[in-house]
Parts: structure tokens; C-alpha cells; sequence
């Protein structure tokens, strides 16, 4: 289980040795530290917990600050865990860094796209908006929706306007570009869902390495 949990720091580009432009999400990924590990014997179910990111003390309640003091690791803003057969693989207190991927992998990165909040039928499904003559009263509003007289309803699951956005995201088969020991940092081929400063889960991709 090759995983990683990262903060999206923004956008850039950098050049190749033959003098293409490649655009790449600069991520500083951990590092990430193994605060639990759950067995079938103690849990009924195999796990590793990882936290990311150091906290102030002030701001842990006590139920975690007890977690984090029995794993004896510093406390972590945030969580993390993932369903693996490989836990006997990973001790409490494990440093999971950027050194342990290569560059040039395929990866699935996932995070929380932005949030647009309540929007229109056609900034949110792309529908094509009516006639804008003089008159017109049906310029950017919902199309039909139902039939007359039979059903003489609107199906479930129609397009129209509502919430967009704020949803969890996976781009899969992204290009690791580079990546910088010192300064924990991973640069992504593309772009990755979320705004800057959003957490995202980088990870070697399930499919697509062959054709790295």
C-alpha cells in the first residue's frame, strides 16, 4: 500500500531536458506518521491509521490527546485510515515520506473539488439555455421536465439546478513528475481536485503503470 496524504500547495510548470513545458500540482506531502495499527484479532478488521500534519496541544480534546499519547506520537491535525492486509508492515510511530515513491509512477490522487454552492441547470450539467430575443421567456431556465398527461410527473433523478460541487474526487493515472526530499514536496502532472491548502490522498494507481 503505497499512500500518502499531502496538501495541495497550487499550480506551476517546469521544463524538460528537450525544453517542453509540462504543467504540474505541487503537493507537500507529508510526512505522515502511523498512529495505530488495527488487527482482526483487536479490531476485527485490518487497518492502519496515519495522521498528517503536527497540531497544538490546545487544540486536541482529551479522548485524542490520550490516542495520540498512547500511540506516542506528537498530535496530528488530521486522520486517516485505510483498509490494508500489509499492517504487520508498519510500527506506531512510522514516518511515512515523499522518499518512498519514484518519480515517473502513475498515482490516483483524491480530494474535495470546490465548493460553487446552489447553481443553475446550466453552469451544472452544461444544458444549452433558450432564445435570448425580446420577449423571451425561458432565457436560461430548466427545459422540460415531465410529459402531459401521462405520467404526469417528474422522474427522479432529473437534471436542474441545486447544489455543485464539494464532492470527493479521484483523477487516476497522473504522471509523478518529481519529487523533492527536502522540502517533502511531489509535483503532479496536471491538476488535482480542491482548492489550495486542501488535504488530498496521493497513492500508486491501481491501473496504468505499465504504461508509465
Amino acid at each position: 500500500m503505497k499512500t500518502i496524504l499531502g496538501k495541495k500547495v497550487g499550480m506551476t510548470q517546469i521544463f524538460t531536458d528537450e525544453g517542453a513545458v509540462v504543467p504540474v500540482t505541487v503537493i507537500e506531502a507529508g510526512p505522515m506518521t502511523v498512529t495505530q495499527v488495527k488487527t482482526t484479532e483487536t479490531d476485527g478488521y485490518n487497518a492502519v491509521q496515519f495522521g498528517f500534519e503536527d497540531a497544538k496541544p490546545q487544540r486536541v480534546n482529551k479522548p485524542m490527546t490520550g490516542h495520540f499519547e498512547k500511540a506516542g506520537v506528537a498530535p496530528k491535525k488530521h486522520l486517516a485510515e485505510f483498509r490494508t492486509e500489509e499492517g504487520e508492515e508498519y510500527q506506531v510511530g512510522q514516518q511515512i515520506t515523499v522518499a518512498d515513491f519514484e518519480e515517473g509512477v502513475k498515482l490516483d490522487v483524491t480530494g474535495t473539488s470546490k465548493g460553487k454552492g446552489t447553481q443553475g441547470n446550466i453552469k451544472r450539467h452544461g444544458h444549452h439555455r433558450g432564445p435570448m430575443s425580446h420577449g423571451s421567456k425561458h432565457k436560461r431556465l430548466a427545459g422540460a421536465l415531465a410529459a402531459g398527461t401521462y405520467p404526469s410527473r417528474v422522474f427522479k433523478g432529473n437534471a436542474g439546478p441545486g447544489r455543485m460541487g464539494r464532492e470527493t474526487v479521484t483523477v487516476q493515472n497522473v504522471t509523478l513528475v518529481k519529487v523533492i526530499e527536502e522540502k517533502n514536496l511531489m509535483l503532479v502532472k496536471g491538476a488535482v481536485p480542491g482548492n489550495k491548502g486542501g488535504i488530498v490522498r496521493v497513492q500508486y494507481a491501481v491501473k496504468g503503470q505499465d504504461d508509465k
